[in-house]
């Protein structure tokens, strides 16, 4: 019997620094899984051998455990499946507080075996988007703990690929991603993974037409970067940010010009690499506006780039929408493609008008299964890239996506016990389960497609336009929202987003006091982790979307005329936002402390502050400009208020303290 245990001994023929990285983190582990012994440790030996690519076997050979593997990847891989299936460290156990309850040491039959097998999808990773939580958020004092976190658990769950963040983000921590065995590939609008020209050249129009020079040499730049790495070249030519390179050079106005810049830029920037890496593996994306340029016929690319196709941010592979623009174009392959072809995918969004973010992606998990067993019927499994955000909050469907990158299917009812089991214990696996299934049978379904149920960006983002608008102009309706209404009144967005809260609103009160029933009765181990992590996005969608309810009717009084009472709405719509707020800071315990104060694209506090101005603004028209009335109103006994001989005796009031007062006489 073979027996792993504080005194075993790691080791390794394999030098790589990647390799030398896993086997620290097996060592960490092995310390947070055993206590201290006197008992002898049985070797873990690193051995080179013949075997499929990213393939290994984990054997008992001669009173040792010996990982067999033949390349960097399939070492990596090996060394963390020997913390998972030996020591129980489970891939996402840093994300997921995993409670890890060490014993003397683990014991293996002296025939112990097993094999991997060769991954379905070729190239598999994430990509580190909108990543505004991690970008402030510090473990033990390092801003790099996070972010090695999340590469150690996107190599747990079998990914070889990564874009490390956005912009300069991206840069900064290609170099810990690289040193830990992965793949670097490019944001869509960063072509090579080069500076923004507007970065380099503040002072100059971003136009290749006119400094196609300064282009060139940022591109040259970034391949002479990148030499040390493993890199999955993202060539093309979007623009300065998350927009097409016309909105910056207007003189390229039909799609016959646009494609033909493209198509240039992007040879050119393909002949680069192939004098300097014969063998270099190059993408691009067919993103949004870019994908209609390639369908309509104007964009030409090498026959062995990897073209990258996208979902619309809700999961479904059809193009985006983009402001009121939805064509909804299937973004797939033809069957008969013989290119090579992979995609990228959302289980997080932020789109400013009703994507998820801070919480589950809303759309079913038999959904999300079928559109990628599609994207697979398609051919495209050289490259699958997904949006994993901040990583905490959508853990689940990374895991689930992990399982389809592995195998090519994923039975959901079995993985959703799996999961429910291997993170809250055996013990609760019905209640979580039950919870997982319930949230998305809960969610808000906002549009006639099956893809289209609401994030929590619906119940912010469309309550500050709204307000915005109301406060602009109540007479014309919100540019922003045509793509939800059409050509209509202000009023009549506000009745049909009213209408939908007020669904959103009841459901997730069901579902929240699901939840609370169910936090009662989890067991001790798993119960902080069921409220940060369930619990915790139904109080998000649960407060948001009362506090939404509300936003209309403030505007539908205001419009009214009655101010008083719009004034009143406007005061619980703050409320219910700032409950979101507090749920979220609430559950920065330990290593999670700060975790959300960064939280500025859903950003409820923001919506907060936004009915702060509202208020001000109602008050402002129904009680300026002496603004003593409706202190009197509610300040005063009957038989003081009808005296007039002084306006007030106090100070006015806050507005806050003024809504505390209507809240009690009214609420």
């Amino acid at each position: 019997m073979l027996k792993i245990n504080q005194n075993t001994q790691i080791i390794s023929e394999v030098n790589a620094k990647s390799v030398q990285s896993a086997i620290s983190s097996l060592k960490r582990d092995i310390v947070k899984a055993c206590v201290k012994t006197k008992e002898a440790g049985s070797a873990i030996s690193l051995k080179k051998v013949p075997h499929e690519k990213e393939c290994f076997t984990i054997s008992a050979v001669e009173a040792q455990l010996e990982i067999q593997a033949n390349d960097e990847m399939g070492f990596i891989y090996g060394i963390y499946e020997v913390s998972k299936r030996l020591l129980g460290i489970t891939e996402f156990w840093f994300w997921n507080d995993q409670v890890i309850s060490p014993c003397e040491g683990y014991s293996i039959a002296e025939d112990y075996q097993y094999s991997s097998k060769p991954f379905y999808v070729q190239l598999r990773g994430w990509f580190v988007n909108d990543e505004v939580l991690l970008h402030t958020w510090c473990v033990n004092g390092r801003k790099d703990e996070p972010w090695e976190m999340v590469f150690e658990a996107l190599l747990r769950c079998g990914g070889n690929m990564v874009i490390p963040g956005t912009d300069r983000n991206g840069k900064y921590y290609r170099k810990i991603a690289s040193k830990m065995g992965l793949f670097i590939t490019h944001h869509h609008a960063e072509p090579l993974g080069a500076e923004m020209f507007a970065r380099s050249y503040p002072d100059l129009n971003p136009s290749y037409e006119e400094h196609a020079e300064k282009f060139e040499q940022l591109w040259e730049e970034a391949v002479i970067e990148q030499k040390e790495m493993k890199v999955v070249w993202n060539i093309g030519f979007r623009g300065q940010g998350d927009c097409p390179f016309w909105v910056n050079d207007p003189r390229y106005t039909t799609p016959e010009a646009r494609g033909e810049l493209m198509s240039h830029l992007i040879g050119l920037q393909y002949n680069l690499l192939k004098k300097t890496y014969p063998k270099m593996c190059c993408c691009t994306n067919l993103y949004g506006e870019v994908m209609e340029l390639y369908q309509g016929g104007h964009l030409k690319l090498p026959q062995d780039v990897i073209k990258i196709w996208a979902d619309n941010g809700f999961g479904k592979m059809v193009t985006r929408r983009q402001e009121n623009h939805n064509p909804r174009i299937v973004a797939l392959p033809d069957k008969g493609d013989k290119g090579k072809n992979g995609i990228y995918y959302h289980v997080s969004f932020y789109d400013l008008q009703a994507a998820n973010h801070m919480t589950l992606l809303p759309n079913r998990p038999e959904f999300v299964k079928q559109e990628l067993q599609e994207v697979l019927a398609r051919g495209a499994k050289d490259y699958w890239i997904v949006n994993c955000s901040n990583v905490k909050p959508h853990v689940y469907y990374l895991d689930l996506i992990a399982q389809m990158w592995k195998t090519g299917d994923v039975e959901i009812e079995h993985h959703r016990r799996e999961y429910a089991a291997k993170y809250y214990g055996e013990e609760n696996t019905d209640i979580v389960a039950l919870s997982l299934e319930e949230y998305f049978r809960h969610a808000l379904k906002y549009g006639e497609h099956e893809d289209e149920h609401a994030g929590e960006q619906f119940a912010n983002h469309v309550p500050r336009i709204l307000i915005s608008q109301y406060m602009k102009n109540e007479q014309d309706a919100a540019k922003e929202l045509l793509w939800a209404m059409g050509k209509t009144t202000l009023a009549e967005q506000v009745e049909w987003y009213k209408k939908l809260c007020e669904k959103a609103s009841k459901s997730y009160r069901e579902y929240l006091q699901t939840c609370e029933a169910s936090a009662t009765k989890i067991s001790e181990r798993a119960k902080v982790f069921y409220q940060d992590s369930l619990l915790l996005q139904a109080q998000i969608h649960a407060y948001c979307f009362d506090g939404a309810y509300a936003v209309c009717k403030s505007i539908q009084k205001g419009i009214a005329g009655d101010y008083q009472k719009a004034f009143y709405y406007a005061g619980k719509a703050k409320k219910e936002y700032l409950k979101a707020d507090m749920a979220m800071r609430s559950r920065e315990h330990g290593k999670w402390h700060g975790f959300y104060e960064n939280e500025c694209l859903a950003d409820v506090k923001q919506t907060a502050w936004v009915l702060s101005g509202l208020m001000s603004y109602l008050r402002n028209l129904g009680d300026g400009p002496h603004f003593y009335q409706w202190q009197r109103e509610f300040l005063y006994a009957e038989e003081d208020r009808r005296v007039m001989l002084i306006l007030n005796m106090e100070n006015h009031l806050q507005n806050e303290e003024l809504f505390a007062l209507m809240e009690s006489r009214m609420g």
